[in-house]
């Protein structure tokens, strides 16, 4: 990787790309140092605080800035629920689906769609947040007007974020969206290092603890790094057949099945469930610590509870097969070998080519969908056995970094490459 980096940065073209890229992540540090009016960040310690706190993640991801009450609080999650909402009306609606398949044009019109579809729920989101804000009195002076501006303020900084990401992408290096999930993530380190040096310090789990635990780490991202580039290869045959005075097919190739194709999505998809009846209740005011019925309620599936791991591990499962669902038709898989006189060697095209398809699919989501829940239920393991409720870094911040990481490299080797290849005149 290191040496990738090197490289791309003796390219006049990728420096400039690497540099633009740099300033846009500084940019989006900055704007998480700026308070948002009217609110009081102590107020927002405090909720934070809490010992079954729902916000971790979203705080993770926007690199504290959620803690902060800052501009950036919202972070891009607005955007990835609003792609996540496209990809699936896009299966589920025909005329979003045929928009899809019309090339760059159809691609522009989703985006644009999905563009309009954050910004409402960037706005729907900052509403709820903000009465979430005022039932725990961080909001300084109540009152109409002090909603606008704070709404509108959270709805900007998200809309913000989703520009800088697309000008990552378009004209730096890497997945502009992903870069800067990263890069908030990434800044809680010097605070996952200093909770470490707490925890040695205070004789919660001692040095050696501390030792075991960064071992732990490393073969977490060991293991992230090995199944996020593991893939089954369905090799596939294309028989000869002659056109006019040429000669067609004959070569072997393969189909490739990733063991994680949907990365962290289907650990998103659960998050959102899991969070969804903690994030209504803090908006009306109750907490883990109330009373009633409620407050019962939110105890048993609050995030550091065992219920809560065991539920969560199931909706990943559940998640990880419905996305599969619909990134993977074996049925069209099946029927475009057929049309293109491909087989795959000792099975008959048609429904038994599509049925070993499915049950190769299922094998393979099997794997990756345990491995995603394990994976996310690390640091209510870690928290329940430890004790260590305020680690910074949990598994699925690392499959995101390690995936960010490796997608990034990949797109700037792909960039040297193409600037290293010879044309045949030359």
């Amino acid at each position: 990787m290191i040496d990738t980096i090197r490289n791309a940065w003796k390219i006049t073209d990728l420096r400039k790309k690497i540099i633009y890229t740099i300033i846009m992540i500084i940019i989006f540090r900055l704007g998480s140092c700026i308070p948002v009016p009217l609110l009081d960040p102590g107020a927002m310690q405090e909720i934070f605080t809490a010992e079954n706190s729902i916000f971790g993640f979203i705080d993770i991801i926007s690199g504290g800035a959620f803690q902060n009450a800052t501009i950036f609080a919202m972070s891009i999650t607005p955007y990835i629920n609003s792609s996540i909402i496209m990809q699936l009306l896009t299966v589920a609606i025909p005329a979003l689906e045929r928009l899809s398949k019309q090339g760059e044009d159809g691609r522009k019109k989703i985006a644009q769609i999905t563009r309009y579809g954050t910004v409402v729920l960037a706005l729907i989101q900052a509403v709820g947040l903000y009465f979430m804000l005022q039932s725990y009195g961080a909001v300084t002076n109540p009152g109409f007007f002090t909603g606008v501006a704070v709404v509108f303020t959270f709805t900007a900084g998200t809309a913000f974020l989703m520009w800088l990401g697309e000008q990552i992408t378009e004209k730096g290096v890497g997945n502009g969206i992903s870069l800067i999930i990263f890069a908030g993530i990434v800044s809680r380190l010097p605070s996952m290092v200093q909770s470490l040096y707490a925890y040695a310090r205070g004789g919660t789990i001692g040095l050696v603890g501390v030792i075991v635990l960064l071992a732990l780490i490393i073969v977490v991202i060991g293991l992230v790094v090995m199944m996020n580039e593991a893939e089954r290869r369905i090799p596939v045959q294309y028989a000869k057949r002659v056109v006019g005075r040429k000669m067609y097919g004959g070569q072997s190739t393969h189909i490739p099945i990733k063991v994680i194709a949907g990365g962290v999505i289907p650990i998103i998809f659960a998050m959102s469930i899991m969070s969804f009846p903690g994030t209504i209740a803090s908006f009306f005011g109750v907490t883990a610590e109330s009373g009633g019925f409620w407050g019962g309620f939110l105890r048993i599936f609050s995030p550091t509870s065992v219920v809560y791991a065991i539920l969560y591990f199931l909706l990943i499962i559940f998640f990880t097969y419905f996305y599969s669902a619909i990134q993977f038709n074996p049925i069209e898989m099946s029927n475009n070998m057929k049309k293109n006189g491909g087989f795959i060697p000792g099975i008959r095209p048609g429904r038994p080519t599509s049925e070993y398809i499915s049950k190769i699919l299922s094998r393979i989501t099997l794997v990756g969908a345990i491995f995603l829940g394990l994976i996310a239920v690390l640091p209510i393991l870690m928290n329940l056995v430890l004790g260590m409720s305020n680690f910074a870094i949990g598994g699925t911040s690392l499959l995101i970094v390690v995936s960010v990481a490796l997608e990034t490299v990949k797109d700037i080797e792909s960039q040297m490459l193409m600037r290293h290849y010879k044309g045949f005149l030359e």
